[in-house]
C-alpha cells in the first residue's frame, strides 16, 4: 500500500470514528464471536503480512518470529509485530526486536470487528505485519479450534508460515504439513520453517521428502541452537527487562535468520495478500447496561476486615503522603485539573495491554508511570492501575520498600480507586509466601498468597459481576483469561463478598474472584479493553469522583 492513497489507512477513519463500543456487548455473541464475522462489509486495502504458526506449543515461534523481526528491521522495514493470543512476555520481546510497540490479537477477548479495526490501525503505517501464533495452529478452545491461530489467519486473510519442530523426523514432516494444508478449507498455508535440525543428510532428506509429497515451499531451515538464546521459567520465557543483553540476543537471532532463512521467499508470501474486508459496527444497547459509572463510598460497599499495619508502617505512609503533595503542588496537571491514574510499571508489575492505558487517556486520565520498587514520592494521584507481572522475583525488594507498601495501604483506606490483577493482587494481600519465606505486602486484603510449583489458574475465563464495585456493573458477562502460579492459602472469612462469579476459570477461591474494599478491586482474571470498553469508561469516571470528592475519612 502507497501511503497517501485516497484509501490510505487512517486512525480516527478506521478506529475512533467507528468505535467498537457500538456492539451489543448485552448480547450473549459477545462471549463467543462468529469467525468468520457475518457482518456488512467493505474491503480495505492491508500491508504485507503472514503468521508464523507451529504444530504445537514450543515449535520454536518465538526465537524464529524474534531473529525474523530484527532482521527485516535491520534492512529499512518498519515491521509491526502482534502477538496471537493472552501474552506479555512475548509480546514484549516482539516489540523491542521490530521497535515497535506490540499489540495482541485475541478473538476471544475481543470482538471480530474490533481485532479487525486494531491489526488495521496498528499495522497502516508500517511496510509489514508479522503475527506470531500461540499453541499449535489448529488449537482453540473446543473441539472446533475456535479462536485458534488457524481462525485469526482467515479472520485477517492471512498466509501462515508453519514452524515444525524436525527432531528426529523425516518423510513424516511431509505427511504433517499436507495434514495441516487440507484440515480446515479457506486456510492458505504458503510455506514451512524446518526447525531444529541435526546435519547436512537431515537437511537434505527433509527438503526432498516436502518437494516430493506436497506443493508447500520450504522457506527456512534451522539447526538446534544451544543453549537456549532466552531463558525459560516458571510462566515463559524471562522477560525482556530482566535480560541484561537483550540487545546482543536479538542481533544473534538476526543473524541465524538472515543466515537461516529465506527471507525474499518469505516477504513474497507476505506481499501476496488481498484486502481485508472491514465490517461495519453493530448498533447495540451498551449505554443501556454497560456505561453507567458507579462509585461505591464505604457504606455502599461490604468491605473486608483489614489489618492494621505496625505503627512505623503508617509513620512511612504518611511521610509518603506528604512528599507527594508537597511535589505534587508545582505541578501544572494539577493546577488544571486532570485526572491522574498511576501505573505501576517496574520489575515487579509490568504486564499491560497498550490498548488499555491508550482507552484509559482516551476517555480522559492522564497516566504516569511508578514503581513499587523505588523510594521516590509519588505525585497527588486519582486512581491507581496494578497490572501482572513477577512480583515473586522481585518479593524482598517489594518487603524491603516500606514506605510505598505503607502508602498503597493508606490510599485504599482513603477510597482511591484502584484496579489491581494477578500480580497486583497479591501484591495487596496481607503476604506472599514465595521459596520457603514470608514477604510482608501491602496489607490491603487480609489474605495470604503462595507460589507454587504448578499452575494454579490457566487460560480463558468467563466471568460474571455479582457484587457492587466502581468498575464493572452488575450483571455484565465478560472475558478475560488467566495464569497464575500462586493461590490464596488464608483462610476467608464467611462473610467475604466476591464480585466476580467465574463461569470459565479458577480465580481466586472456588470460582470466584474480585475481592473488594471500598474502591479496590482485586482479582486474578486479566482482561483486554476492547473486549470490555465499559472498563475504561467506569475506571476514569470513578478516578474523577475521587477528585471531586477528595479522599474519604480513613477506615484502615
Amino acid at each position: 500500500m502507497h501511503r497517501g492513497e485516497p484509501n490510505d489507512l487512517r486512525h480516527d477513519e478506521l478506529f475512533w470514528d467507528a468505535p467498537f463500543f457500538e456492539r451489543d456487548f448485552a448480547s450473549s455473541s459477545f462471549l463467543s464471536p462468529t469467525f468468520p464475522p457475518h457482518y456488512p462489509t467493505r474491503s480495505v486495502n492491508t500491508p504485507p503480512r503472514l503468521i508464523l504458526a507451529g504444530l504445537s506449543g514450543g515449535a520454536g515461534k518465538t526465537i524464529i518470529s524474534l531473529g525474523l523481526c530484527r532482521a527485516l528491521t535491520d534492512i529499512g522495514l518498519r515491521v509491526q509485530p502482534f502477538k496471537k493470543g493472552p501474552d506479555y512476555i512475548d509480546a514484549a520481546w516482539l516489540g523491542l526486536a521490530a521497535r515497535r510497540e506490540t499489540s495482541n490479537l485475541d478473538p476471544f477477548m475481543m470482538p471480530a470487528d474490533s481485532l479487525l479495526r486494531l491489526f488495521l490501525r496498528e499495522s497502516a503505517s508500517a511496510d509489514m505485519a508479522l503475527i506470531e501464533g500461540n499453541r499449535g495452529l489448529y488449537d482453540g478452545k473446543d473441539t472446533s479450534g475456535s479462536c485458534s491461530t488457524a481462525e485469526l489467519a482467515k479472520l485477517l486473510q492471512t498466509p501462515v508460515v508453519l514452524i515444525i519442530d524436525c527432531t528426529k523426523m523425516t518423510r513424516t514432516v511431509a505427511a504433517l504439513i499436507l495434514g495441516c494444508r487440507t484440515f480446515e478449507p479457506n486456510l492458505r498455508l504458503a510455506g514451512v520453517i524446518l526447525n531444529r535440525t541435526a546435519g547436512p543428510r537431515h537437511k537434505t532428506i527433509l527438503r526432498q521428502c516436502i518437494e516430493l509429497y506436497t506443493d508447500v515451499p520450504v522457506v527456512g531451515i534451522l539447526p538446534k541452537i544451544k543453549p537456549d538464546p532466552i531463558p525459560e521459567r516458571h510462566m515463559g520465557l524471562v522477560s525482556d527487562q530482566e535480560c541484561t543483553e537483550a540487545e546482543t540476543t536479538l542481533a544473534n537471532l538476526a543473524t541465524i535468520a538472515q543466515d537461516c532463512l529465506d527471507i525474499e521467499a518469505i516477504r513474497k508470501i507476505a506481499t501476496s495478500v488481498s484486502s481485508v474486508p472491514l465490517p461495519e459496527p453493530v448498533q447495540g444497547r451498551l449505554q443501556e447496561c454497560c456505561f453507567t459509572s458507579v462509585f461505591y463510598r464505604k457504606d455502599d460497599v461490604k468491605s473486608l476486615p483489614v489489618q492494621q499495619l505496625p505503627q512505623t508502617d503508617n509513620q512511612a505512609a504518611q511521610s509518603a503522603l506528604q512528599a507527594s503533595r508537597q511535589e505534587d503542588a508545582r505541578s501544572p496537571s494539577t493546577m488544571r485539573g486532570a485526572v491522574r491514574i498511576g501505573v505501576v510499571r517496574d520489575a515487579a508489575l509490568w504486564f499491560y495491554y497498550r490498548e488499555n492505558l491508550e482507552e484509559l487517556r482516551r476517555n480522559g486520565a492522564e497516566l504516569v508511570e511508578l514503581s513499587l520498587l523505588s523510594s521516590a514520592p509519588w505525585p497527588v494521584l486519582h486512581g491507581l492501575y496494578l497490572g501482572g507481572g513477577f512480583p515473586e522475583t522481585q518479593a524482598e525488594q517489594l518487603a524491603q520498600n516500606e514506605a510505598t507498601r505503607a502508602l498503597v495501604f493508606r490510599l485504599a483506606g482513603q477510597g482511591l480507586p484502584i484496579y489491581a490483577e494477578c500480580g497486583g493482587f497479591m501484591y495487596l494481600g496481607q503476604s506472599l509466601i514465595c521459596r520457603e519465606t514470608v514477604y510482608p505486602m501491602a496489607g490491603v486484603f487480609p489474605v495470604q498468597t503462595m507460589l507454587c510449583a504448578k499452575p494454579q489458574g490457566h487460560g480463558y475465563t468467563v466471568a460474571k459481576v455479582i457484587h457492587p464495585n466502581p468498575f464493572h456493573a452488575i450483571g455484565l458477562e465478560f472475558t478475560g483469561h488467566e495464569f497464575h502460579y500462586s493461590k490464596c492459602v488464608t483462610p476467608l472469612p464467611l462473610d467475604v463478598s466476591f464480585t466476580l462469579k467465574m463461569q470459565r476459570g479458577s480465580g481466586i477461591d472456588q470460582n470466584r474472584d474480585g475481592l473488594i474494599f471500598r474502591n479496590t478491586f482485586a482479582c486474578y482474571t486479566h482482561l483486554h479493553a476492547l473486549g470490555v470498553p465499559t472498563w475504561a469508561v467506569n475506571f476514569v469516571a470513578a478516578a474523577r469522583r475521587y477528585q471531586e470528592n477528595g479522599p474519604e475519612n480513613d477506615q484502615t
